[in-house]
């Protein structure tokens, strides 16, 4: 069975946010984004939902998480490249994102985290494909 993931972002600001996200490479899907939320488009079956946040808490009950001092997850992006995972962590920090740590290499696997404009924690990584196999 093959299923599709979509990891729903509570967003202060939709146009600047999705002006971030570009800036990094990601596209969006013009078909489900709008005033209030933006579908990035992250591989074949993984997707972000960007909903700026009226909207995402029509989606729930709870309080949206306080990013500046709490994290709600940490979320994976991979890289073809240490070379790739180092252009991403840079143009998020100069797009107004702030690296959350010193980059991690273990040799077969380079690791460097940034959070977004909204303080979700986004780790991207490069591994060797010889030593995944």
């Amino acid at each position: 069975m093959s299923h599709k993931l979509f990891v729903s972002l509570p967003i202060k600001n939709l146009d600047r946010t999705v002006a971030f996200w570009k800036a990094l490479g990601f596209t969006f899907n013009p078909k489900f984004t709008g005033d209030t939320a933006a579908c990035m488009l992250i591989g074949e079956h993984a997707f972000a939902m960007l909903l700026v946040e009226t909207f995402f808490k029509t989606f729930t009950k709870k309080e949206i998480c306080d990013t500046a001092t709490h994290v709600e997850g940490a979320y994976g992006l991979s890289c073809e490249s240490r070379a790739e995972v180092d252009a991403m962590l840079e143009k998020a920090v100069a797009g107004g994102g702030k690296e959350a740590g010193p980059p991690e290499d273990h040799g077969f696997m380079y690791q460097r985290s940034f959070e977004d404009l909204d303080g979700h924690h986004w780790e991207v990584t490069w591994m060797d494909p010889k030593a995944a196999q």
